[in-house]
C-alpha cells in the first residue's frame, strides 16, 4: 500500500472512530482510560501535537471541539456523569 493511499485510510478510519465516539456520548473518558489506555481527551492531545508538528498548530480547545463534536465545556455539561 503507498503512503498516500495508507494516510487516506487511516484518515476514513479515524473519521470513523470520531463517529463512534461521538455517537456514543454514554462511555465514559475514565471507561475508556480504563480499557483502552486512552480517552478522547488523549486523542484531542495527540491530534493538536500532530497539527503542531506540520505547522497548523490547533489550541487545546479547538482539538477538543473536533474530537467531541462540540465544545468540550458543552459536552461535559450534557455527557460527563
Amino acid at each position: 500500500m503507498t503512503q498516500v493511499l495508507d494516510d487516506r485510510v487511516a484518515a476514513a478510519a479515524f473519521r470513523r472512530l470520531l463517529a463512534h465516539l461521538q455517537a456514543h456520548p454514554e462511555v465514559q473518558n475514565i471507561d475508556l482510560m480504563n480499557l483502552a489506555g486512552f480517552c478522547r481527551n488523549c486523542l484531542a492531545k495527540w491530534y493538536a501535537s500532530e497539527s503542531a508538528a506540520l505547522d497548523m498548530p490547533l489550541s487545546d480547545p479547538q482539538a477538543r471541539e473536533l474530537i467531541y463534536g462540540m465544545p468540550y465545556v458543552e459536552w461535559k455539561a450534557l455527557h460527563q456523569k
